[in-house]
């Protein structure tokens, strides 16, 4: 029987299994755990001040559902929905 490793990477379609910033509602605050975002995407988000264990508040979406606002350490910064999607947030 052969085992498969993990990827550590995720694809289109994936979503994470533990609570992410897509869970959040409108006013809600939670502390950043893990983000899983490609190598690029992640770097951009750590620049941005997106670090595990900074906290975030869900200020609002658009209509379609995507983008989504968020106040990141005094900064507004507006994310995809698939980008939220692999985003783990601690459970409170």
């Amino acid at each position: 029987m052969s085992m498969r490793r993990a990827s550590s990477s995720f694809k289109k379609g994936d979503i994470m299994s533990g609570k992410t910033l897509l869970s959040l509602g409108k006013g809600e605050k939670a502390k950043i755990k893990k983000l899983n975002n490609e190598k690029s995407m992640r770097n951009r988000l750590l620049d941005l001040g997106l670090t595990p264990g900074s906290e975030t508040e869900f200020l609002f979406c658009a209509p379609s559902g995507s983008p989504r606002a968020f106040l990141i350490r005094g900064a507004v910064i507006a994310l995809r929905k698939k980008d939220c999607m692999k985003i783990e947030i601690f459970d409170d």
